[in-house]
């Protein structure tokens, strides 16, 4: 999925408006499996100068990147993380580590050529999906605009569960960016 629709997702599913901090840590959770990559290629596109297509073509799969992937989109730690937050009844991290995990749940099915070692430390196994969400010769075509269905209806639904404007805005920022990388995609590949 794109990550808007992840922030969107982790926030309707564990961002509790009355608090506060869950919707913030509920977003932070939603990005964090992607942050890595967010920082790796940005580092290399915007400052190394690295041409895009060493970054996808070669970084992307190299074996240092797929490890920092391992970590950061792993069932087995964010789940740790997760049974933690519950133990303990921590609000925040039960939404941070939660949205984390709704992410990462998503990702699974919908990466084809191109999934994350989802259970390291014990498997270095990677699922390579029948179904992508952004290759259209993986059905992306019918992905997409799911996808953005559902991230329609989710920002609805926060809208009318979260009364404060300012919440709002943010809801309607993300769901405009998951609109404009929902159709990126399409001109892209």
């Amino acid at each position: 999925m794109n990550t808007p629709a992840h922030l969107i997702f982790g926030a309707a599913a564990f961002g509790k408006p009355e608090h506060r901090w869950t919707l913030a840590a509920a977003l932070a959770g939603g990005l964090m499996p992607d942050l890595s990559l967010y920082l790796m290629v940005g580092w290399h596109l915007l400052i190394a100068g690295t041409e895009a297509r060493v970054v996808f073509g070669e970084l992307y799969y190299s074996d240092t990147w797929q490890t920092v992937f391992a970590v950061d989109n792993s069932f087995i730690l964010w789940g740790g993380v997760f049974a933690l937050a519950l133990w303990q009844g921590w609000r925040v991290l039960i939404a941070f580590s939660g949205a984390a995990l709704v992410h990462i749940a998503f990702d699974f099915p919908l990466h084809a050529g191109d999934g994350r070692a989802h259970f390291w430390p014990l498997s270095r196994w990677i699922f390579d999906s029948p179904v992508s969400y952004w290759d259209r010769h993986h059905h992306a075509n019918w992905v997409g605009p799911t996808e953005l269905a559902f991230c329609i209806a989710l920002v609805a639904l926060l809208w009318w569960r979260v009364p404060d404007w300012r919440w709002r805005v943010v809801f309607a920022l993300l769901l405009l960016a998951e609109f404009g990388s929902n159709n990126i995609w399409r001109f892209v590949f």
